[in-house]
């Protein structure tokens, strides 16, 4: 008897997950973040939806084509600067989501992969909506044509140099892909 295609999905997150957690670019936190993130996922059924109280959400740190800038969104919920992703909203697949919301909130098309490994993991609270945000972010990088459109989410869309990052945002996990790419991406 052969396994279910929703035991399939949740078996390619595992494993992607264990990837995640022997690739040479993660820190002890982030390695304990992905020990929590297999908890989370092997015993909760409804984790992909956004109505269950703690949720997967999948995300893109985005990379210009010459890898010197990375697009971050100015989200008008939070009047935040972030990397772009959102909601699974039931699909199980974390890397489909992460490229779907890349091309909704950017409107850029051809966004490939860097890596197909995991990038970067986060478990953060998300203040009167749910209570956590399970997100699994992979790194992608836009052709040389990229264009731009701004989503309904968003205030301002823009390509940010990484020596200019910290003139937008504090935020420590965005700071951590940044550094993050510079140390081990960046060609």
């Amino acid at each position: 008897m052969g396994i279910s295609f929703q035991e399939h999905i949740n078996h390619l997150l595992w494993n992607a997950l264990e990837e995640y957690k022997n690739s040479y670019h993660i820190t002890c936190e982030e390695h304990q973040i992905a020990n929590q993130f297999l908890d989370f996922i092997s015993r909760y059924e409804q984790c992909f939806e956004r109505s269950h109280a703690g949720h997967v959400t999948g995300s893109a740190w985005i990379v210009n084509h010459e890898q010197t800038h990375a697009l971050l969104t100015h989200h008008k919920k939070y009047n935040s600067w972030f990397q772009l992703g959102g909601h699974a909203d039931g699909d199980r697949n974390a890397q489909g989501v992460a490229l779907k919301e890349a091309y909704e909130e950017s409107g850029i098309c051809n966004l490939q992969l860097i890596t197909p490994v995991i990038f970067d993991l986060s478990i953060h609270p998300i203040p009167n909506q749910c209570e956590y945000h399970y997100d699994v972010r992979y790194l992608l990088q836009a052709p040389p044509d990229a264009v731009c459109v701004l989503s309904e989410e968003s205030i301002d869309l823009a390509w940010i140099s990484f020596d200019d990052l910290t003139n937008y945002t504090t935020e420590r996990e965005v700071l951590r892909m940044n550094q993050k790419f510079l140390q081990f991406f960046k060609k």
